[in-house]
């Protein structure tokens, strides 16, 4: 370098050869978040039910982990991840949904590529044992994003995907769960005052995001919505852009009161202000929870192209868990 004194140009030239040789020998970064679902039970309300959501939690990331040091795509890991989750009856998703008033089990999932723009919808399925799975293949097998009620189940008959009768979906405690919430209605109705749904009524989704070796982001979501929810109802989750979306950005998964998720469009624009606002993950996300949303509305998971993870919420609670290649490792269910 002409003009330059020999210890700077010396100095200049190890710095690029450092460099060169940290970014040949550093392993791709992986990262992702999962979450079962905002209002979570209450500290101290259910101290036999506590360790089994955080052991559900953790082997469901455990398992991400995994799979993502392995290099599979994040695509695939998130519709695994999310699989397991639909299979766990703590979890409202799958075997284990909230009921609708006529006491029916109706599933919604999405599932979207960020290397693609591909996306894969479908709503009101009763007889899907894994919905994330057939989101998928509406996006793969299909010109379509979404398929909804009896269309969706044709659909399924043509991709294969297992099938079990709606009473497989339902448990006790959901049942318990849907007569309390009729009660309160029929109450409600009787004095004419207003009283709110319980927490766990109101709530529940489970959702995957995904970053992999590659730089491919993903993200997924499944729910069985809202307990006593009228049947026909559609929330966020199967809604790409209002609780499921990935691009090269982000990818975001959400959680709460569907229809406040739905009227702001939450997901694509978590991605969008870290895009065009130039925030990071955790003031994108947090804008929308907590600046845009109302106090308990629910929460999100997201990660982004960097491996940042954000997982803000204002409800009670929020089952989540995170984990990346630079160490990061937690399961939580409050502010802990």
């Amino acid at each position: 370098a002409v003009g330059m004194p020999m210890g700077l140009w010396t100095i200049g030239v190890l710095l690029v050869v450092i460099a060169m040789t940290g970014c040949s020998a550093a392993s791709p970064r992986w990262a992702i978040a999962i979450h079962g679902g905002a209002g979570a039970i209450k500290k101290g309300e259910a101290p036999e039910l506590e360790p089994r959501y955080r052991e559900a939690m953790r082997r469901v990331l455990d398992e991400g982990k995994k799979r993502l040091a392995a290099g599979e795509a994040a695509l695939d890991v998130s519709e695994a991840l999310v699989r397991m989750l639909e299979d766990d009856e703590l979890f409202n998703a799958g075997r284990g949904a909230v009921l609708t008033e006529r006491g029916e089990v109706e599933l919604d999932a999405a599932i979207m590529d960020g290397a693609t723009m591909q996306a894969g919808a479908v709503t009101g399925v009763q007889t899907v044992r894994h919905p994330i799975t057939l989101a998928r293949r509406v996006m793969e097998r299909t010109p379509h994003v979404l398929l909804i009620g009896q269309g969706a189940e044709a659909f399924a008959d043509e991709a294969g995907v297992e099938r079990v009768a709606n009473e497989w979906f339902i448990t006790p405690r959901r049942r318990e769960q849907l007569e309390r919430e009729l009660k309160r209605r029929a109450r409600e109705k009787a004095s004419a005052q207003t009283t709110s749904a319980s927490t766990d009524a109101r709530f529940g989704t489970v959702g995957v995001v995904a970053l992999d070796r590659s730089g491919r982001l993903a993200a997924a979501t499944s729910t069985g919505g809202m307990t006593g929810k009228r049947p026909g109802r559609v929330g966020d989750a199967p809604l790409i852009g209002s609780g499921t979306y990935a691009n090269g950005t982000a990818a975001v998964s959400c959680t709460g009161t569907g229809e406040q998720f739905i009227r702001h469009a939450v997901a694509s624009g978590v991605a969008a202000r870290i895009e065009l606002a130039g925030e990071n993950v955790e003031m994108a996300a947090g804008h929308f929870v907590f600046r845009v949303l109302n106090t308990g509305d629910g929460g999100l998971i997201a990660v982004d192209r960097q491996g940042r993870i954000a997982m803000p919420y204002s409800s009670a609670g929020m089952y989540r868990a995170a984990a990346d290649s630079a160490g990061r490792d937690e399961v939580r269910i409050w502010e802990e």
